[in-house]
């Protein structure tokens, strides 16, 4: 059976950035999606569409066609005192590389990451962790097969790709476009 929409399928895959491996699948634990849903880069899926369980492919995805181009606008500065916590500096997440959850003003979730922190400003990043990156990965198709009911219960019925929210528990990936029909 070949890679098809609306197919259960399995894969094996290293996905290297800047020359370093930044993720992969674990031996014996597969990535399995429904092709087509919605749950994967579109580009990935169309880089295995049609292929045979055992087939390997390799392919490079570019930034436009991965998480985006990084978006300047999306690197603030925000106030040093919004990171108080009962009256104290949460000092524990403030430091460069800290990954950050928070709220916009319409109490949409995101996830920043702190860049830098001065004497009263917090440089913080809302850009993909993989914007403006060139993806290259190596996947290996491991079985294709038609997709059950236990399969989509499994998968949480929909999923969100962006933040990995289903329609049972809500997506916070703070689009309102967000696809995934929640």
């Amino acid at each position: 059976m070949k890679v098809e929409n609306s197919k259960m399928v399995s894969v094996h895959y290293t996905l290297t950035v800047d020359g370093q491996i930044a993720d992969q699948s674990r031996e014996g634990q597969p990535l399995q999606f429904v092709c087509g849903a919605g749950m994967l880069l579109p580009k990935f899926e169309g880089a295995i569409m049609g292929k045979e369980p055992g087939e390997k492919v390799a392919f490079t995805l570019e930034p436009k066609d991965g998480y985006g181009e990084i978006i300047p606008e999306a690197i603030v500065d925000l106030p040093k005192d919004i990171f108080m916590v009962d009256g104290k500096l949460a000092e524990e997440i403030l430091f460069v590389g800290s990954q950050v959850p928070m709220s916009d003003a319409e109490g949409h979730r995101m996830l920043g990451v702190v860049k830098e922190v001065g004497e009263s400003t917090v440089k913080m990043d809302f850009n993909h962790p993989m914007a403006g990156k060139t993806l290259n990965f190596e996947v290996e198709v491991v079985e294709v097969r038609d997709v059950t009911p236990e399969d989509l219960a499994s998968q949480g019925g929909c999923h969100c790709h962006d933040c990995g929210g289903d329609c049972e528990s809500g997506c916070d990936c703070g689009d309102k476009d967000c696809d995934c029909g929640c």
